[in-house]
């Protein structure tokens, strides 16, 4: 579904030539969960934002579904920011609704949509509220929920519960892959949290220090459903840690050094 040939980002500073992205090759099956990991500053988010379209890589060349990335958001690709991005003076359900709308789709198509997306995400009584009379953890389900309405095929999520408590955090892995085991997208996410990235995923890929390149890609082979709140307590858990933890660890010391 995702292929990444020897993809690199250069910028361009008035001190001279910045190398976020090194030389990245991956390649991603549809249906996939795969979690990219690695140090501050070596271009994880970068490289998000070139496969959706949004940066053209300095180097290489990026395929999705089959088709070159040039110049153009992919079709089917919803994006999920660090911060989300719903609109203050809008309730939860016309947030939700906003893609359908600009698709054309029908008051009587759009309510049941967003009528089924309000029960997938467990909010079912919030649709009438303004999201600053939820809490950080629903607004982001409803954040989730405005990409699922279209339908993606691909969902790209850029530090989606950064900013929130270890115990919404938790909650939220829960429900999020519980919709990913429903909608099977393939799903790309860029976290600095070695816990949830092995929580959630088929694969975990290190990146290194810029400029960066792929040092690991761990295959997590913890079978699905995976119950959110005991699997850090498995051996298979642990000995995942361990040895994606040997080689960022090595990177964060390097940066430090």
């Amino acid at each position: 579904m995702i292929v990444l040939e020897g993809v690199g980002k250069t910028y361009q500073t008035r001190a001279g030539s910045v190398a976020a992205v090194g030389d990245v090759s991956l390649a991603i099956a549809e249906g996939e969960f795969v979690s990219i990991v690695g140090p501050s500053g070596c271009g994880k988010s970068t490289l998000l934002n070139m496969i959706a379209g949004f940066l053209p890589p300095s180097t290489g060349r990026i395929e999705v579904a089959g088709q070159a990335v040039v110049g153009k958001v992919p079709p089917h690709l919803g994006y999920i920011f660090q911060r989300d991005t719903l609109l203050p003076w809008y309730k939860v359900r016309r947030n939700i609704a906003l893609g359908l709308r600009f698709r054309g789709w029908s008051e009587a198509q759009t309510r049941e949509r967003v009528d089924a997306l309000l029960e997938l995400g467990h909010l079912s009584g919030f649709g009438d509220a303004y999201p600053h009379q939820l809490s950080g953890g629903m607004r982001r389900r409803v954040a989730l929920l405005m990409s699922l309405a279209v339908e993606p095929r691909i969902l790209l999520l850029d530090e989606p519960f950064g900013a929130l408590d270890t115990h919404t955090k938790t909650h939220l892995h829960r429900e999020l892959m519980e919709i990913w085991r429903k909608l099977r997208q393939t799903v790309v996410m860029v976290t600095h949290d070695l816990d949830e990235a092995i929580t959630l995923s088929d694969r975990v890929v290190v990146l290194s220090l810029p400029p960066s390149r792929v040092l690991l890609d761990e295959r997590i082979d913890i079978e699905h459903p995976r119950d959110v709140f005991t699997l850090r307590e498995s051996d298979r858990f642990l000995a995942h840690f361990q040895r994606i933890w040997s080689v960022l660890g090595e990177q964060f010391r390097a940066g430090a050094s």
